[in-house]
């Protein structure tokens, strides 16, 4: 890797690198703590599309893990980001709950089931098989069909469940039609982020647990990667990809003093 400029900006994920399991990782709390007091922007990053900024702060503060609001960036925002910036003030058949519908609505798009100009598939905790069948028949009736993010699927207390990913593929098999993904791994989904900061990609970071989605991510956008171990990767998995990040640590607790 060639010589970096040092970080003046953070993106970081947050399941697997702050939070796991309903609990905060060891060191985050301390993490964020020294970024706020640095003055360095940051964002926190999650293609989980299901909560607002205002949700997840409030679930973060209750795990003693202090992020103001407008630091908080989800799949759903860029989403909205994106669609207003390519037909602004349109209308969605949307599949997904309030982070996702606040966030339409914030751009002033209408959601309706009659011939929308998209149909927008997020995160739900209940997919429901009658909202699937509305989404193929306006599909194939001409919408164009965008969905959050392609996570296949989701942690739970109970396990995996099934996610946006694996529905959007349900979607497809069933029109022929293949979704645009906003979130992570889209280099979009980073540059949207960047741009909300007012930052350079080549002075700032991307700390992930996921090879395939944050690194990649990352990497596609330019910045230095950072993968850390507290999450879903295992050190020995990174050999199977054929990029790398720039370093892997165990967890955030490592990047306390270079904040």
């Amino acid at each position: 890797m060639g010589e970096r400029k040092a970080v003046e900006s953070w993106l970081t994920d947050m399941d697997g690198v702050l939070v796991h399991e309903g609990s905060p990782i060891p060191g985050a709390p301390d993490f964020i703590g020294r970024l706020r007091q640095s003055g360095k922007p940051f964002l926190v990053l999650t293609n989980n599309s299901i909560y607002t900024p205002r949700d997840l702060c409030a679930r973060l503060a209750r795990l003693g893990i202090d992020i103001p609001e407008y630091s908080i960036w989800t799949s759903a925002l860029a989403t909205a980001q994106f669609l207003d910036g390519q037909r602004p003030r349109g209308t969605a058949y949307v599949i997904g709950e309030a982070g996702l519908t606040t966030a339409l609505h914030e751009i002033d798009y209408v959601l309706t089931d009659h011939d929308p100009d998209y149909v927008v598939l997020g995160e739900t905790r209940t997919y429901s098989f009658e909202a699937i069948t509305k989404a193929i028949r306006l599909i194939n009736d001409g919408a164009r069909f965008i969905a959050t993010n392609p996570d296949v699927t989701g942690p739970s207390n109970e396990g995996a469940l099934p996610a946006c990913g694996s529905v959007a593929a349900l979607i497809s098999k069933a029109t022929g039609v293949e979704p645009y993904f906003i979130g992570k791994p889209n280099p979009m989904m980073m540059r949207s982020a960047l741009n909300a900061i007012s930052a350079h990609s080549e002075s700032a970071a991307m700390i992930g647990d996921r090879m395939d989605t944050d690194v990649l991510c990352g990497l596609e956008a330019g910045l230095e990667t950072i993968l850390v171990l507290s999450g879903i990767s295992a050190r020995g998995e990174v050999e199977r990809y054929p990029y790398r990040p720039s370093r892997i640590i165990e967890s955030v607790a490592e990047l306390i003093d270079e904040v």
